[in-house]
């Protein structure tokens, strides 16, 4: 790590804890762009075909939604954390669908941390973020790794 202060070490990954992450509102014509690009199904890119679909209406990528969370995820805390990337994720759930006009909220738990057995500079955190929509309602979970250096002594 640099000689830099940061705001989060691993240390501060206590099991248990929640960094709120603050709320975004998503726009059908945000929806629409990036499923042209990425995932362009009918569901997501066309109003009519949307209107016949399971959906009733255009919903947003689940892969859009993710993308949003991690936007979210590194203004709250990762870029000014001692981040050193992600081993990977274990679980992604798209539990209901994101619409136009829906405002996620989105949250990072804490589920586990542990030092590195390996590297003493480092740490491993397990981590759910959450992202519910303006109801409450849950409308994506993402569980993953992230690895964290360690506070100087």
């Amino acid at each position: 790590m640099t000689g830099k202060t940061y705001q989060w070490y691993f240390e501060d990954f206590i099991p248990g804890s929640v960094i709120e992450l603050g709320s975004r509102t998503i726009s059908e014509s945000e929806i629409i762009e990036f499923a042209s690009q990425f995932d362009p199904q009918p569901f997501h890119i066309d109003k009519a075909a949307a209107s016949h679909s399971i959906f009733g209406g255009v919903i947003a990528s689940g892969w859009h939604t993710c993308g949003i969370i991690m936007r979210m995820v590194v203004d709250g805390f990762l870029n000014d954390s001692t981040s050193m990337g992600s081993p990977g994720l274990e679980e992604v759930r798209w539990i209901l669908p994101v619409r136009p006009g829906d405002t996620l909220t989105v949250t990072a738990h804490t589920l586990e941390s542990r030092p590195s057995s390996s590297k003493p500079d480092r740490g491993v955190v397990l981590t759910e973020w959450r992202a519910v929509n303006q109801d409450g309602k849950l409308v994506c979970t993402i569980k993953g790794m992230g690895m964290f250096g360690r506070r100087p002594q």
